[in-house]
């Protein structure tokens, strides 16, 4: 597939996060699975996780995509703050 479509998958993770945190300033969502859905690679740049350990943002994370995990076999979060 080409590197700027994104697989179904990761348009409705993606969709999510943005309903999820509306404050971000970055939300990439790469399917490291080679497109079958079963791992994805989560990057998100937001401003809700300021003054949060790191711990507590991926849990925010998880919280936000608690129905979209029940499918998937391994997700990977880096978060971070906008600079």
């Amino acid at each position: 597939r080409s590197f700027s479509s994104q697989t179904d998958g990761e348009a409705r993770v993606a969709r999510v996060l943005r309903e999820k945190f509306p404050r971000a300033s970055a939300i990439k969502v790469v399917d490291i699975s080679g497109g079958c859905g079963a791992m994805y690679e989560i990057h998100i740049e937001s401003e809700e996780f300021r003054e949060k350990r790191t711990v507590q943002q991926h849990q925010m994370v998880n919280q936000a995509l608690s129905e979209e995990i029940k499918s998937m076999h391994g997700l990977r979060i880096f978060t971070s703050t906008p600079k």
